[in-house]
């Protein structure tokens, strides 16, 4: 493990909590799973000779893009419980809010991007905030985005029954803004972001069995040599012509 110095979290917590984001990860595809919903081989085929790739490059790619769509909840835990290491009366409680502070009282909302929430679903949470508030004349409530259209810390204003509302105690932040708040480091975020890469390596290099595991294209290959008639066999086994 190497000394990745960002002072708001030390080495061994920020290992840990990437160890377990990276254990979290769905990490293995099998040619079941691969063709759980039935596999597309012309739409493959398009994709390699159009992009001027290999079909072992397409099939690839298709792995990853099923194996990504699994991922998107564990980074969202990443975001969320790595607060759990601040100290300072903040925790990420089991229910309620995503985040919280009661000796600050401080309440927030996490979302992975800015266009992730429909008008339902800004609405509803909006109004949990507005009862916090009622319940808690001290509180401010934050909608904290990772990916912000840019950096923010504002009023977050929306239409609630056909009518604009805003409170100054309700908010909308951007992750950065919001990392400064918890840590006290204008630039906490950007040297999480900078010392990533290389605590993913050295969780990866001290953990060989969380290497992903992929083998689709051993099985495609274990009953045909030749790997389009193998995929193709996938989709249309049944059908006139593809009895081989």
């Amino acid at each position: 493990m190497h000394n990745y110095n960002l002072g708001f979290i030390s080495d061994e917590d920020i290992y840990a909590h990437v160890k377990t984001t990276v254990e979290a990860y769905r990490r293995e595809i099998t040619l079941n799973e691969f063709n759980e919903n039935i596999i597309d081989p012309i739409k493959l085929t398009f994709d390699a000779k159009v992009y001027g790739k290999t079909i072992r490059q397409a099939i690839a790619d298709e792995c990853f893009r099923q194996i990504d769509k699994s991922n998107t909840n564990r980074i969202g835990y990443f975001h969320q419980n790595i607060f759990k290491y601040a100290g300072n009366g903040w925790i990420v409680p089991k229910a309620g809010f995503d985040v919280e502070n009661d000796e600050l009282h401080i309440y927030v909302e996490m979302k992975n991007k800015h266009n992730t929430m429909n008008s339902a679903s800004s609405q509803k949470t909006y109004m949990k905030m507005q009862g916090k508030l009622l319940d808690d004349d001290e509180a401010t409530c934050y909608l904290v985005e990772v990916i912000a259209k840019r950096s923010q810390d504002t009023t977050w204003r929306i239409s609630l029954d056909g009518k604009p509302r805003e409170h100054k105690k309700i908010r909308r932040m951007s992750m950065d803004k919001f990392y400064a708040l918890v840590f006290k480091d204008a630039t906490a975020f950007y040297k999480l972001c900078n010392a990533l890469p290389q605590i993913i390596e050295d969780v990866l290099q001290d953990n060989p069995g969380l290497a992903l595991r992929n083998t689709v294209y051993e099985e495609l290959t274990k009953e045909h040599t030749d790997i389009m008639t193998s995929l193709y066999l996938l989709a249309f086994s049944t059908y006139d012509g593809f009895q081989f």
